[in-house]
């Protein structure tokens, strides 16, 4: 079993924390999140450390204050440094381009995909085939990063496609007569 929730999480300087009513919410340079807690778990403040334990000896209980641990230091790593997502684009003819809070795809479809950016999301290009998509939520950015590659996933005989940087795409071979 695992013993995650057992390690407290440390609070760096410029971040605080404020517990109420079930609610965490956690303040920093990159912006401001909040998480409503689960009634098995107690979280405590104590000399910038958020110690996290489960109300009961329950297993669920154990499984849930590890889980939430993990979505508590996700939220300090957001605010303090924040977490950002890249994209590359391949393919002839596809570009992308920022417009405010929208997002212009040309993909090799009829028509160009304006992707408007959810609140706490920006997006960068600095160059027409690559995209730096950046937030404080660690799961709003992977879930923008996994919507902006499905207009487009990569394909396995050209490799064509949008993918995330550190992707590899297995190649396959073409059809022979």
């Amino acid at each position: 079993m695992s013993r995650i929730a057992n390690s407290p999480v440390e609070l760096p300087s410029g971040v605080e924390a404020n517990i109420a009513n079930g609610l965490i919410s956690i303040k920093g340079s990159q912006g401001a999140l909040e998480l409503s807690l689960h009634e098995k778990i107690d979280i405590v403040n104590e000399d910038n450390q958020l110690k996290l334990k489960a109300k009961s000896n329950e297993k669920s209980a154990v499984a849930l204050a590890g889980t939430f641990r993990s979505l508590v230091n996700n939220m300090v790593i957001g605010v303090s440094q924040g977490f950002e997502k890249k994209l590359t684009l391949i393919g002839v003819g596809y570009r992308a381009k920022v417009q405010g809070n929208i997002l212009n795809l040309i993909v090799g479809y009829s028509h160009p995909i304006d992707y408007s950016l959810p609140d706490g999301v920006t997006a960068e290009t600095p160059s027409q085939t690559e995209i730096i998509i950046k937030g404080a939520d660690k799961q709003l950015v992977g879930q923008v990063a996994a919507e902006i590659r499905k207009f487009r996933p990569p394909e396995p005989y050209k490799g064509k496609g949008i993918r995330y940087n550190d992707e590899h795409v297995y190649r396959k071979e073409a059809k022979k007569k």
